[in-house]
């Protein structure tokens, strides 16, 4: 009986090895020219100053990203959590994670509740995207009320993390624990902050044994499995997907990682329709003696983006 359970054991660990094909010219030498396959092989300038807005071009052109599922925690107003195609991995000792937030004009002080959480705690959780909790993961990223948790409303699984706060996507295959080491606001012609870039020390790594290598091949360490994982990226402009497969989620409102009135942002393709019902200010538990989200004794609800 050990000896079938350890060859079934084997068995699994290499369906689960990346199939590594051929390269796309195995036919290249060195110092052969690889032209662009297009009739047409001339360029456009385009000054980013003199558009509109970058952002479509930008999201559109440098893909695929991968996409940042960001748990934070505040004291004062619990937790959230939201989707970021603006992110990567920056390096490996110490291993270092990074996203960035765009600015939102339904703030005063022009921060999403996860910078704002970030700026109070420190901290944070980086989760991957995988695609078989797309559908929950998209629903995070839309205009929240500042006290509604977003595991909460997605039905996502809270887990807790081992040194830090704020806790772990319990669907997600892949989280890590994070410590802010660097934030650094980013400035428009005129001055206006419009994206905050955050850092973070990753302070310990989780990672289901489903997709778990623990030999790491001939490497000096485990790896996670390509396949198994199914990574959830930004593919361009609007649809995210696995592996080069765009897919389109359900038409939303303003997203998390676009500029206020953008399309696409934290999921490309991703905002969600108004919160205001069931979700709005007067649907939050009460903190502070008044309604979450509500600009002063008055009672007024202001629309926040949740990001």
């Amino acid at each position: 009986l050990a000896g079938y359970a350890l060859a079934l054991l084997h068995a699994r660990r290499r369906r689960r090895r990346p199939v590594h094909g051929p390269p796309p010219h195995p036919g290249w030498t060195p110092g052969t020219k690889q032209p662009m396959p297009f009739p047409d092989r001339s360029h456009a300038a385009i000054d980013p100053k003199a558009l509109a807005s970058a952002y479509p071009l930008m999201i559109s052109s440098f893909v695929p990203r991968p996409i940042a599922f960001v748990s934070t925690w505040s004291d004062k107003y619990a937790g959230n959590l939201a989707p970021f195609s603006y992110a990567g991995c920056f390096g490996h000792d110490p291993p270092v994670v990074a996203f960035a937030v765009t600015a939102t004009s339904s703030r005063d002080d022009g921060r999403k509740d996860t910078l704002a959480n970030v700026d109070e705690s420190g901290e944070f959780v980086l989760n991957i995207m995988s695609d078989w909790y797309v559908e929950a993961a998209n629903h995070c990223c839309g205009a929240f009320e500042r006290c509604v948790d977003e595991f909460d409303a997605s039905g996502l699984t809270r887990m807790p993390s081992a040194l830090v706060a704020p806790p772990l996507v319990g669907e997600a295959a892949v989280s890590y624990e994070c410590r802010v080491v660097h934030r650094h606001e980013m400035k428009n012609a005129q001055g206006m902050v419009t994206s905050t870039l955050v850092l973070g020390e990753v302070v310990m790594i989780h990672v289901a044994h489903a997709v778990l290598e623990p030999e790491g091949a001939a490497r000096a360490g485990p790896l996670s499995g390509f396949q198994t994982l199914a990574r959830w990226r930004a593919l361009g402009a609007t649809p995210t997907g696995r592996s080069g497969t765009p897919s389109t989620c359900p038409a939303r409102t303003a997203a998390c990682g676009a500029p206020d009135g953008g399309s696409g942002g934290g999921l490309p393709c991703v905002g969600l329709p108004s919160r205001g019902a069931g979700l709005g200010g007067r649907a939050c538990a009460e903190r502070d003696g008044r309604a979450c989200g509500a600009s002063g004794p008055g009672g007024l609800a202001l629309p926040v983006l949740g990001a």
